[in-house]
C-alpha cells in the first residue's frame, strides 16, 4: 500500500436513546465495541475520525459537520443496536461520501444457555439489544435505495476475518480513489502511430479518476539530460548495480547513456510532481530525441518500482491501471500477450519494459537489445519473470458507454520463458488459456494490461463501486 496517501475515514455508531435509561450499561457496552472497531481500523494506516455513538438529530448534525470538515473519503456506520433511519438519511446526504454499514455483532452467536438463564425478561431484552445489529440493516437500505448515495453492508461479528477483510478492502479502495484523484500523470511524446486501441479520451480519464494530466516536452527532458553531472552519473550507475544484475554484455557507453537518461527522467518527474507517466516517441534517425527515447527503459523501470508507474507506447489507460495496482501495493507491471502454451495450458505475457522490478523473486537482469521490436534504435532492456503465486491482471478500458475496469485472476507458474531481453512470465487461468484469451479480448481492452501480485479482484470491485464505473471479471 502506498503510505504517502494520507486517508481520513469516518466512523460513527448509531443507536436509540430510548434504550439507555431502560437498560443499564447497554450504551457503555456498545461504545466499547465501537472503540474496538476504531482501534482495529487504525491498524490499516488511516486516520479514523470517530464521531461517537449518535442517537439524536442534533448529534447527527454535529457529526456530519465534523466529517465534512475533516474531508473523509468514506463513512463507516456501525449499527450498534436498533437505530432509526431518520439518523442515517441526513448524515449520508450531508457527508456526500460512500457509506458502509457495519452490521457487526459482538460474537458469532448469542450464548443461548446464558441468555435464557438471566433472572428477568428485562435483562434478556437488554442482552438481545446488544446483539440485534441486523435489525436496522433493511431499514437503512430501504431509505438509501431512494437516494443517490452509494452504500454497502458488511455483515458478521467482531472477531470475524471476513468482516475485517471487507473493511480493509473498502479502506484500500478509498485510498485508491483518493490516490487517483490526487495523481498527476505526465504524457511525454505521442501515441504509437496506428495503435488505435491505445488511443484514449484524456478528458474522460480526468473526469472518471480525477487525475490531472500534464503534457510534457522532449526538449525539457533533453535539458535535464544535458545537465547531468559526473556525480549524478556515478550515483545512478551505483543504483543500477544495486538494483539489477547487469549483464557483462552491456557496453559502458550504453550503461552511461541509460544512467544519464534515468537521472533526467527523475528530474522531469520531480519538476512536475508526477505520480505516473505514459510515453512514446521516435524522432528522426540519429537525432537527440531518438537518443533519449531509446535509453529510457531502465530509468522508467526504476520509477515504476518506486511507485511512479510508467507505461510505454503512450498507453495512458494502462498507466492508470498500473497506478491503481501500485496504490493497492500489488505492483503493476506493463505487459502484453506474448503467446500461448497449449501443452501446459498457460499464457505468456511480457514486454520490453518498463517493468516492476519488485515483482521478481530473482535478480532482475539488465541486458542489451540489438533492436527494439517495432521501435527505433537499440539499447538496454529489462529481463525478469514474475515470482510464482497469485496475480491479478487489470486493464482500464474505454467502451461505448465510457470507462470500465477489466480484471482477471491467475497464477504465475514456473516453466520455460522467452529469454529475449523482455519481462516474460507464464500465467495459468482457472478458465483455461483458450477461454481466457477469447473472453479477455472480446471485453475490449487495449492489448496491454497491468499485472500485479496477489488476488485483488475483490478490492478492484470496490474501487469500481466508489468510482461508479462498471467492472468486468473474466475469471
Amino acid at each position: 500500500m502506498d503510505k504517502r496517501i494520507n486517508l481520513n475515514v469516518g466512523l460513527i455508531g448509531v443507536g436509540l436513546n430510548t434504550y439507555w435509561a431502560q437498560f443499564e450499561d447497554l450504551q457503555s457496552r456498545l461504545l466499547g465495541y465501537q472503540q474496538t472497531i476504531r482501534q482495529r481500523m487504525e491498524m490499516y494506516s488511516v486516520n479514523v475520525i470517530d464521531g461517537g455513538l449518535l442517537d439524536s438529530p442534533q448529534k447527527v448534525q454535529n457529526a456530519a459537520n465534523e466529517m465534512t470538515n475533516k474531508h473523509i473519503e468514506i463513512l463507516f456506520v456501525y449499527i450498534s443496536t436498533y437505530a432509526l433511519s431518520s439518523l442515517i438519511l441526513p448524515l449520508a446526504q450531508q457527508c456526500k461520501v460512500p457509506v458502509i454499514f457495519l452490521n457487526v455483532q459482538p460474537v458469532a452467536a448469542i450464548d443461548y444457555k446464558y441468555f435464557n438463564s438471566l433472572p428477568s425478561r428485562k435483562e434478556m431484552t437488554g442482552e438481545w439489544l446488544a446483539h440485534c445489529q441486523a435489525c436496522s440493516a433493511p431499514e437503512f437500505a430501504a431509505v438509501l435505495n431512494r437516494t443517490d448515495v452509494m452504500y454497502d453492508i458488511v455483515t458478521g461479528y467482531l472477531d470475524d476475518s471476513i468482516v475485517w477483510n471487507e473493511i480493509e478492502a473498502w479502506i484500500d479502495a478509498a485510498r485508491v480513489k483518493k490516490g487517483m484523484r490526487e495523481n498527476r500523470m505526465g504524457i511525454l511524446g505521442h501515441y504509437y502511430d496506428g495503435m488505435l486501441d491505445v488511443y484514449t479520451d484524456t478528458t474522460l480519464q480526468s473526469i472518471t479518476f480525477g487525475t490531472h494530466i500534464e503534457q510534457l516536452e522532449m526538449c525539457e527532458l533533453s535539458h535535464f539530460y544535458d545537465n547531468v553531472t559526473a556525480e549524478d552519473l556515478a550515483k545512478k550507475r551505483k543504483e543500477f548495480e544495486e538494483t539489477f544484475h547487469v549483464s557483462e554484455d552491456c557496453e559502458e557507453y550504453e550503461l552511461d547513456r541509460a544512467a544519464r537518461t534515468s537521472v533526467a527522467l527523475d528530474r522531469l518527474v520531480e519538476s512536475h510532481d508526477l505520480g505516473s507517466m505514459a510515453y512514446y516517441y521516435e524522432g528522426r534517425n540519429g537525432s537527440t530525441y531518438e537518443n533519449l527515447i531509446t535509453s529510457v527503459i531502465v530509468g522508467n523501470t526504476l520509477l515504476t518500482g518506486k511507485g511512479v508507474p510508467v507505461a510505454g507506447e503512450c498507453e495512458v489507460k494502462n498507466v492508470q491501471a498500473m497506478k491503481i495496482m501500485s496504490l493497492l501495493g500489488a505492483g503493476g507491471s506493463f505487459s502484453e500477450l506474448y503467446t500461448a502454451d497449449f501443452n501446459d495450458d498457460v499464457v505468456l505475457w511480457g514486454h520490453d519494459g518498463p517493468a516492476h522490478f519488485a515483482m521478481s523473486d530473482d535478480a532482475v537482469q539488465l541486458v542489451p537489445l540489438p533492436v527494439y521490436h517495432g521501435k527505433p534504435g537499440k539499447g538496454l532492456s529489462i529481463q525478469m519473470t514474475v515470482k510464482s503465486g497469485d496475480v491479478t491482471l487489470l486493464s482500464v478500458c474505454e467502451g461505448r458507454d465510457g470507462v470500465f475496469l477489466l480484471v482477471a485472476e491467475a497464477e504465475a507458474v514456473e516453466g520455460p520463458v522467452l529469454n529475449i531481453g523482455n519481462t516474460n512470465s507464464r500465467y495459468r487461468f482457472s478458465c483455461g488459456a483458450r477461454a481466457f484469451i477469447n473472453a479477455w479480448s472480446k471485453a475490449g481492452p487495449s492489448h496491454h494490461c497491468a499485472i500485479g501480485r496477489g488476488h485483488v479482484a475483490h478490492k478492484l470491485e470496490k474501487v469500481a463501486s466508489l468510482l461508479n464505473i462498471p467492472i468486468v471479471k473474466v475469471c
